[in-house]
């Protein structure tokens, strides 16, 4: 027996091509947009263990790589450039990958919670509240009896606090409403990035101020093999259940009223959403640092190529984002080599002109949000 759920449209009835109205955009078949990222992901892995400052060519770096998934032995003299390419450059590219898709999905995920065409993973203030807790530790020494899980625990307790500090000032009776998750997170992201530009400022020591800065503009440097799985993880179980839910977020873009209409607790969902959304922000956050623009721009572009159907659009974000934050991390260590630009720099500098070119298209309203 079909479900209410079950007759949520797909996607938007396509508006007359009769007047004056812009004609539909083209949309590109769902299967052949997902083969060609399912290539482009290892495709792209490769690439970022083969580019870099260090002069590898490419027949060492996948031979390494074979030597390194089968246990293959390495001349005594290949030592090194085998240490790059497989414990620094792959785990690198892997954590790029795991990143990007989490925030690619988040976006998703947060844009239809709150019905803002203009929200992002961290409109919800638990990237800057990461970022108290990661200063303390750049900057202060906290948490040194923890070694190198300092950083990361400390940004993720701090965000998981943050995401508590902004849920009990957001509920009311009436549950989780989209403006008041919009205004206490912008509120409460004003607030944490003040502590956090007070922290670098009190800094005694230039280079913890420094790596302060590196930390909150994003940054994929200090990338090992320990951290990919608590990552992958959060990512994973946070695609796992937006995935179960793309026909109730189908619902919920449509407005509150049409979604209980519909069969589906609005209520209920958004705060399931503020969960999943919180801890995979805040794990992804842990590891890369502030990376803006990926979970904004993403989604969007994701849109104008698929449609507003939640279904597709969480097959493909998360892809597209993952192929995305691996090239943007690449370029991060070429453009200024040996140097390293922040991703969140690049990100941004891609992600203005793309974003403007897409408002400019009159054929794309941002997926009826």
């Amino acid at each position: 027996m079909a479900t209410s759920l079950d007759r949520i449209p797909a996607k938007p009835a396509r508006p007359s091509r009769v007047g004056t109205g812009p004609a539909p955009p083209r949309r590109v078949p769902l299967p052949l947009l997902l083969a060609a990222l399912c290539l482009a992901l290892p495709v792209s892995l490769v690439c970022g263990a083969a580019l870099g400052a260090s002069g590898i060519s490419w027949a060492e770096v996948l031979r390494y790589l074979w030597a390194g998934l089968t246990g293959g032995a390495i001349r005594a003299d290949e030592v090194p450039a085998y240490t790059i390419v497989w414990e620094l450059r792959l785990p690198r590219a892997v954590l790029a990958a795991v990143v990007g898709a989490g925030l690619s999905a988040i976006g998703v995920a947060v844009q239809a919670m709150v019905r803002n065409a203009l929200a992002d993973p961290f409109v919800l203030g638990i990237s800057s509240g990461a970022a108290v807790g990661a200063n303390a530790v750049l900057i202060f020494g906290a948490l040194g009896a923890l070694g190198i899980w300092a950083l990361s625990t400390a940004a993720f307790l701090s965000a998981l606090l943050a995401m508590l500090l902004v849920y009990a000032v957001a509920r009311t009776e009436r549950g989780l409403t989209p403006l008041r998750l919009v205004l206490t997170g912008t509120a409460m992201y004003y607030g944490f990035s003040a502590v956090t530009t007070f922290m670098v400022f009190a800094a005694e020591r230039g280079e913890a101020a420094r790596s302060a800065m590196m930390w909150l503009l994003g940054s994929l440097s200090g990338a090992n093999w320990a951290a990919v799985p608590i990552a992958a993880g959060a990512v994973l179980g946070g695609l796992a259940h937006l995935g179960w839910s793309a026909r109730r977020l189908n619902a919920l873009a449509m407005g509150d009223e049409t979604a209980a209409a519909l069969g589906v607790d609005p209520g209920r969902l958004r705060k399931e959403l503020f969960l999943v959304s919180a801890a995979v922000t805040g794990a992804v956050v842990a590891v890369s640092g502030a990376i803006g623009f990926v979970g904004l721009m993403v989604p969007h572009a994701v849109r104008m190529l698929v449609g507003a159907d939640h279904r597709r659009l969480l097959a493909v974000a998360p892809l597209a984002g993952a192929v995305l934050l691996i090239w943007v991390d690449i370029l991060s260590r070429l453009v200024l080599a040996p140097a390293e630009l922040p991703v969140g720099v690049l990100t941004a500098v891609i992600g203005v002109p793309c974003f403007i070119l897409l408002m400019r298209r009159r054929s794309y309203s941002f997926g009826g949000i």
